[in-house]
């Protein structure tokens, strides 16, 4: 046991004596006071049975009578204690087997602890194990020294593990059940993904480049924002690597997840810029009491803004902290309909109503009255009387 379980000698001789007590206590010697000694270092077993010494017995099982005390050992005396001592078998089979269940369980419950203290200092690192078997949605996973389990929730869409297949994951967390401490395993966390940069960017480790921003939505996308400490460092460089070796290899590991590595700005507006690159924000709008973006871009920006289902949007308004509305920007002179009736406005100083009728019917500049008679317009949904006057101030001009 020592050997293979790693459990101290003396506390698994102190198991086995106290179960054999109790279990012989409660079997044939009920009733009485037992003593069991293991000798540590032949496993010998020695009981003894603690009687009272007293000059009338009440108690057979637990007092000895004076005279036959002194026979056993000459000079006690009445109110001592005599040990005398007594075989092991004759503690019954059910002792034995009461042991025997003390030892297994004393076996499990330090197996628990033994896995409580060897992972308890492993949390939030990066663990290799084997892909044991599936459990309805569940994932477990053998560590070597202990069985994990990867919920579904912590997995990440879209990837398939079959049993024998080497798998790493983030030792999430150690949760304390009624059968022992349980480990959790995560590849769909954002940590995991921090922590395979801080495993691959040196940089990284070593605190020169800091990740300041996080924002993941697993089997997709990523988006990190870092800075560095040295204006010599370029911090995205160091992430991306010579020829984006080092993303890359954080990228197969994560089954082709896309990951955009960004500058990081304490300013929110630098920041948005930086984050939607390579669309460019035409106009941008801070509400600072509510928290809150509106982003206008350009009609051919709009889907990289937004990205496949909102992603992009969604993960730089995670990044950023801030609630994102992204809108269609409309520049001045945008609105065809608009600028005709204000032409004819300015040319006329017709009603807004008349002129954006006039825009309906296709006359949308003053070249476009040209051949127009009272009769056309009152075909156009005029009255006789509005024909006359539009025709009347077109003449005037």
């Amino acid at each position: 046991m020592e050997k293979e379980k790693g459990i101290p000698r003396a506390d698994m001789i102190a198991t086995i004596a106290n179960a054999l007590k109790t279990a012989a206590q409660k079997g044939v010697n009920s009733g009485q006071e037992l003593k069991i000694e293991i000798n540590p270092k032949n496993g010998q077993l020695h009981a003894w049975s603690l009687l009272k010494v007293v000059d009338s017995i009440s108690n057979p099982k637990a007092e000895i009578h004076i005279e036959k005390a002194q026979a056993l050992k000459p000079g006690i005396q009445i109110g001592e204690m005599l040990e005398k001592e007594i075989d092991p078998s004759t503690l019954g089979r059910i002792a034995a087997q009461t042991a025997r269940q003390a030892v297994m369980q004393r076996l499990r419950q330090f197996e628990k602890d033994r896995i409580y203290d060897d992972f308890k200092d492993q949390v939030g690192n990066i663990v290799t194990g084997t892909v044991r078997r599936r459990e309805r949605n569940d994932l477990y996973v053998d560590l070597g020294k202990a069985e994990a389990v990867m919920t579904g929730k912590e997995q990440v869409p879209g990837e398939e593990y079959q049993p024998g297949e080497r798998i790493r994951c983030l030792l999430l967390s150690i949760d304390s059940t009624p059968r022992g401490p349980e480990i959790i395993l995560s590849r769909a966390s954002p940590k995991f993904v921090r922590r395979l940069f801080e495993l691959e960017v040196t940089e990284i480790a070593d605190g020169t480049v800091k990740i300041e921003a996080f924002a993941r939505e697993p089997g997709y996308r990523t988006k990190i924002a870092v800075t560095s400490t040295d204006p010599k460092v370029d911090p995205v460089g160091a992430c991306v690597g010579a020829r984006g070796a080092r993303v890359k290899t954080i990228v197969r590991e994560l089954g082709g997840e896309k990951i955009d590595i960004i500058r990081y700005f304490a300013d929110p507006r630098e920041m948005i810029i930086e984050a939607f690159k390579p669309a460019a924000p035409r106009e941008i709008a801070i509400d600072e009491k509510n928290h809150r973006i509106v982003l206008k871009v350009a009609t051919d920006d709009l889907a990289i803004a937004i990205g496949r289902k909102g992603q992009n949007a969604r993960l730089t308004s995670r990044l950023i902290g801030w609630r994102l509305d992204i809108e269609e920007f409309h520049a001045v002179g945008d609105d065809p309909r608009g600028n005709a009736i204000a032409l004819l406005f300015k040319t006329y100083a017709f009603d807004a109503a008349i002129a954006g009728r006039l825009v309906d019917m296709g006359i949308n500049s003053p070249a476009a009255f040209q051949g127009v008679e009272a009769d056309d317009l009152v075909s156009g949904g005029f009255t006789p009387e509005e024909a006359q006057a539009i025709t009347a101030r077109v003449a005037q001009k």
